[in-house]
């Protein structure tokens, strides 16, 4: 079948919905794949280097009369003419918006399926262009405001006296909030951020955030952020005011949605806010945005002189890298689709992915689907169980009998042990016991770097051993201080493969 990626009408549209690597990838699933002549000018995809991945060069008219036809956003009515009878559209359709696009395509008997509507389970993230395109948009959106703020990120010691970094609070840890943050903390800023979902202060800390939390938590059932509840918002309101008083640069990424974006910042948190700060308001549209005092595409300075930044067009400022991953999550969605690379694809409705994207197929509407629960929480049972009787308090003996009898057995090793190998056992018992209270006092998480320690450890043991392996006239003697060697050696070598592999994890790579 023949994928059409067209020019996007949009004017302010940078990205294209397919990259040379990507018409390449989707050449090889079977497919023929033409493009609108300079579709990918504005990325910096050239049609020369389409046609070496294998697409032709077409019209717009043949474009947009594909079998298939993949474009960023809802198309207009007069490219949505130019699509023919029983072909598939894929993009990002908004089906939260208006009932009036859908029954048309219904007529036309075009099949379309919305990338911004894949459900939010594991296997789908590779075609999740909403995840892909907030990670671009974090990214940017602390670009943008270092490019407003007059100060450096980074704080330095100088001279002329020390120069403190910026502080950055961001509101939402979805992915474009983890984007935010790992971007301001790379430029050094000092990072803060908040989520109704305290599940994810380890990422925020993991990045190298601190993680402030708020009177509210929430569950989601489906992936997607719920709209809170008045109360719930005048507890988070005050929690933000606070903080963006705090703070020098604010980014904000609520977003609800088929529903306005909610209020976290109003006029009143403005105005407490110091003179050169900054708030990008990823949540910005013609509705509204997260702050108060946002205006869609316009930066804004207030009369004490904080620069509100409303861009809702932060992929398409990087627009190379934005395409690539836009085409690459429909890639991925062939892929699911055509697993026979025979370049015919299946929509089958009993894959609850291909099922949650579907909003039409051949003359019938299939929007909303049917509700995906992606919940990690276990369901509430409707019963609740018997409370199990306590049990009876156990005696210290009885907690501890195998301590009482390890120390049983080294008290008689001791005193049963010849005269000179007394002396011996002794600290060879109060080894045990302090190693054991030492190892086990120890967190988990650094139990693989321990292990950089014990190899020396076992450095001492080979030695003790090679000492003791002399005594030719006692085989005994010899024996067990071979078998001492060779389980020191293989204490040591593994110690030091499993340090090497974790320490690999921490290196960049070289692509």
């Amino acid at each position: 079948m023949l994928i059409g990626i067209p020019k996007e009408p949009a004017p302010r549209q940078t990205l294209v919905a397919g990259t040379p690597d990507t018409v390449g990838k989707l050449v090889k699933l079977g497919y023929d794949v033409c493009i609108e002549t300079g579709a990918g000018v504005s990325a910096d995809y050239a049609d020369e280097a389409y046609e070496e991945a294998g697409a032709r060069i077409v019209t717009t008219e043949e474009a947009w009369g594909a079998d298939i036809v993949t474009c960023l956003s809802r198309p207009p009515e007069d490219k949505v003419a130019l699509i023919k009878r029983g072909a598939t559209l894929i993009s990002r359709l908004n089906p939260h918006g208006d009932d009036e696009f859908f029954p048309k395509l219904a007529d036309a008997h075009i099949t379309a399926l919305a990338l911004d509507m894949v459900p939010r389970l594991s296997r789908a993230q590779a075609l999740d262009v909403r995840s892909s395109m907030m990670n671009v948009a974090g990214n940017r959106a602390v670009i943008e405001a270092a490019n407003t703020f007059n100060r450096m990120f980074a704080g330095q010691v100088t001279a002329a006296g020390k120069i403190p970094p910026a502080k950055v609070y961001v509101i939402g840890v979805g992915v474009a909030g983890l984007a935010a943050i790992g971007t301001a903390v790379a430029m050094g800023a000092q990072v803060s951020a908040t989520d109704v979902r305290p599940e994810v202060a380890d990422q925020v800390e993991s990045l190298g955030g601190t993680f402030v939390e708020i009177p509210v938590k929430q569950e989601s059932a489906d992936g997607y952020a719920k709209a809170l509840d008045e109360e719930q918002q005048k507890l988070t309101l005050a929690v933000y005011t606070e903080q963006c008083a705090e703070n020098d640069i604010v980014i904000t990424t609520a977003h609800v949605p088929g529903r306005k974006a909610p209020l976290l910042i109003t006029a009143e948190a403005v105005a407490k806010m110091k003179p050169g700060s900054i708030i990008v308001d990823m949540g910005a549209s013609r509705h509204g945005g997260n702050c108060e005092l946002s205006v869609a595409d316009q930066v804004v300075k207030t009369d004490n002189g904080v620069t509100i930044i409303g861009y809702t067009d932060l992929p398409a400022r990087l627009p190379g890298q934005a395409s690539q991953l836009f085409g690459q999550n429909i890639v991925n969605l062939f892929k699911l689709a055509t697993k026979e690379k025979n370049g015919i694809p299946t929509w089958d409705m009993d894959d609850e992915v291909i099922r949650g994207m579907t909003v039409a197929l051949e003359g019938q509407i299939m929007w909303p689907p049917p509700p995906v629960n992606v919940s990690v929480a276990p369901a509430a049972t409707a019963q609740a169980p018997a409370e199990p009787e306590p049990e009876p308090e156990k005696s210290a003996l009885q907690k501890h009998w195998w301590k009482a009898l390890l120390a049983a057995i080294g008290v008689a090793l001791t005193l049963g042990a010849p005269p000179e190998m007394a002396g011996h056992f002794t600290v060879f018992m109060l080894a045990v016991v302090v190693g054991f209270y030492v190892i086990t006092n120890v967190t988990h998480s650094l139990h693989t770097p321990l292990m950089s320690e014990t190899n020396a450890i076992s450095g001492i043991i080979i030695v003790g051993a090679l000492l003791q392996i002399v005594h030719f006239d006692n085989p005994l003697v010899v024996v067990l201080a071979v078998i001492a060697m060779a389980i020191a050696s293989i204490n040591i070598s593994g110690g030091f493969l499993v340090t090497h592999r974790m320490l690999k994890m921490f290196e960049k790579s070289s692509e």
